[in-house]
């Protein structure tokens, strides 16, 4: 019997949106595989994907544009909406010479830092002006949900206009108190680098950018950030000191000095997060937060970034908080396991001393 493919896709998305599954994978030899609370679990009762069932569920969910640019790429992003039901941001690619398709549900309501189980004290970072804030972690742990419930709390509180260039577009915003103008890639702009060379001719206020992927998007968000503009951008780094690194390496050795008088200037703040298995289901975020105070500032000026955890242990009082501090906190309210947390931290001896 022959497969509709358009109608056997919306069945399939169907289900891994009521299972309230964050990514589902679509690959040859494997039935539909969804994760739910970080782990893979395959479809009871589907067969396994022939090459012929990844190549039409890919193209399916294309247009003709996508996969002319896929064909030729051999591999794309986009994004998809759901009819209504929500959004998934989509990687098809060639593996050994098969398509394979990797999505990740966008949830259709933008949770808060409540609902998120994230600090409210992230939110002091939506009254800055002008500078820049980084939310930092591995590759799917909340991220872009963190960073969407900070420009939503700008757009609910403040007038304002708010960029974002993305890659593609997660979340979308409905307009409150503010303008919202969201950009995608290779739709709405060729590059990061030109987009943000862009909006200095826009006139935002606010300035999200989805990934730093390059030297140049880097140094155009620094500049960005020095010319009063608030730019929330991501880093896949695990720490502060990671993530400070990782920004001064994308440079030559005679430009890094005046990169770190530009960020120890204007600098905000980092948020380095990671999803905890919860013992009783799901994920609960733990995070790293630092604030740009003087001691932060001179540590970034003499390259002594190795030394900002201290900073950071010490600071309490300022409400920055150190990741084992976060875990520490989790697991004496019983939403973590110890041996679960060690394996997220750092320096799980300290941990151990914490609790």
């Amino acid at each position: 019997m022959k497969i509709d493919y358009k109608l056997y896709l919306q069945k399939l998305l169907e289900a891994v949106v009521e299972k309230q599954a964050s990514d589902f994978h679509i690959t040859v030899q494997k039935p539909p595989i969804i994760r739910v609370n970080r782990e893979l679990v395959a479809f009871e009762n589907e067969a396994p994907f022939t090459d012929y069932d990844t190549r039409e569920l890919a193209f399916a969910l294309m247009t003709e544009d996508q996969k002319e640019e896929f064909l030729k790429e051999k591999q794309i992003d986009f994004s998809y909406n759901f009819e209504g039901r929500g959004r998934f941001r989509v990687n098809v690619f060639f593996q050994k010479g098969f398509i394979s398709t990797a999505l990740r549900l966008i949830p259709e309501k933008i949770r808060t830092l409540n609902e998120l189980n994230l600090p409210t004290t992230l939110y002091k970072f939506c009254n800055y002006a002008q500078g820049l804030v980084l939310v930092t972690g591995p590759s799917s742990h909340g991220k872009s949900t963190t960073l969407a419930a900070l420009i939503n709390e700008i757009n609910n509180t403040k007038t304002k206009h708010i960029i974002t260039i993305e890659d593609p577009i997660e979340y979308l915003f409905d307009q409150k108190k503010c303008i919202i103008s969201q950009r995608e890639l290779h739709k709405d702009a060729l590059s990061f680098k030109k987009a943000l060379k862009a909006t200095f001719r826009e006139d935002p206020d606010v300035i999200m950018v989805g990934e730093m992927r390059d030297k140049e998007t880097i140094e155009t968000v620094i500049t960005a950030a020095e010319t009063g503009h608030l730019v929330f951008a991501t880093l896949h780094t695990n720490s502060a000191p990671q993530t400070l690194n990782r920004i001064l390496d994308s440079f030559s050795g005679d430009q890094q000095n005046q990169v770190k008088s530009q960020l120890s200037r204007s600098l905000v703040g980092i948020v380095s997060q990671r999803l905890i298995p919860a013992i009783n289901g799901g994920v609960v975020p733990a995070c790293e937060v630092l604030f740009n105070n003087d001691a932060i500032a001179n540590l970034i000026r003499q390259n002594k970034v190795y030394e900002i955890p201290l900073v950071i242990d010490t600071s309490f009082d300022e409400e920055m908080i150190s990741l084992n501090r976060s875990l520490a906190d989790l697991i004496k309210k019983g939403i973590i396991d110890l041996k679960v947390a060690m394996n997220y931290s750092s320096n799980p001896q300290e941990l151990i001393k914490l609790i």
